[in-house]
């Protein structure tokens, strides 16, 4: 850990030349139950046009609703284009830090570009079970139109929990479609964070069928054990 943290603190140092996780391997993704739904693919790398979601007010509901605030590390997970990392930096401040957390190397690469002026930001190299982040690092984190495109998305939930700090907040935007039309039903979502040890604390809808979901992450030692976890039933795509 004391060595995880180290390098953690180089990286912080300045923008992220070339992607590399950040924290030591978590629980393998072969520990946990798949979940019993479909996966989407992952298409591109971002929802649609920034200039749409802007008009839309998107980033600022979401960065309320989280309570994101200057000074803190946030986590984007799935970055993709970076639409919320250019707009967390201003925001968190140059006390704050923003990991830019993806798995798909063009995106990464072009996260590196689009960053390189940014001091606050670090681009992170994760897997698709498990961030790659340092332990108690994070203060929230945000999964934006991706958790339906996560494989194994209990063991990346176990390996996030491991990385936010004492009353650190996950942050989850998507539509309300079944996975397979790219969104996750709120009732699936629900309980799937519940089954990984999660604690809803709001709900809000969003525009275009979207809804922001705020999840309070469990203390490590309070994680369910990776083989008790057991996949909820997705009901909506049978119907």
């Amino acid at each position: 850990m004391i060595r995880a943290l180290a390098v953690f603190s180089v990286a912080l140092a300045g923008p992220a030349l070339a992607a590399e996780p950040l924290g030591p391997p978590g629980a393998p993704a072969g520990a946990f139950p798949r979940p019993d739904r479909p996966v989407a693919e992952i298409v591109a790398p971002r929802w649609s046009s920034e200039a749409e979601r802007d008009k839309a007010g998107e980033f600022e509901q979401v960065a309320k609703g989280m309570g994101i605030a200057a000074g803190e590390t946030v986590a984007d997970i799935g970055a993709g284009s970076g639409y919320y990392v250019v707009r967390l930096s201003p925001r968190v401040g140059p006390a704050g830090r923003v990991l830019a957390e993806d798995v798909t190397p063009a995106y990464l690469s072009a996260l590196e570009t689009r960053v390189k002026a940014l001091k606050n930001v670090t681009v992170v190299r994760g897997e698709p079970h498990d961030p790659r982040l340092p332990p108690a690092s994070v203060d929230a984190a945000i999964l934006v139109h991706m958790y339906h495109e996560i494989t194994q998305p209990f063991g990346l939930l176990h390996n996030l929990a491991a990385a936010m700090r004492p009353g650190g907040r996950v942050g989850i935007v998507d539509a309300d479609a079944i996975p397979s039309r790219h969104g996750t039903p709120p009732a699936l979502l629900r309980c799937e964070l519940a089954a990984a040890g999660y604690r809803e604390t709001g709900f809000q809808p969003l525009t275009d069928g979207a809804y922001l979901a705020v999840f309070a992450a469990p203390a490590p030692e309070a994680r369910p054990k990776p083989e008790a976890i057991r996949p909820c039933r997705d009901d909506a795509t049978a119907r």
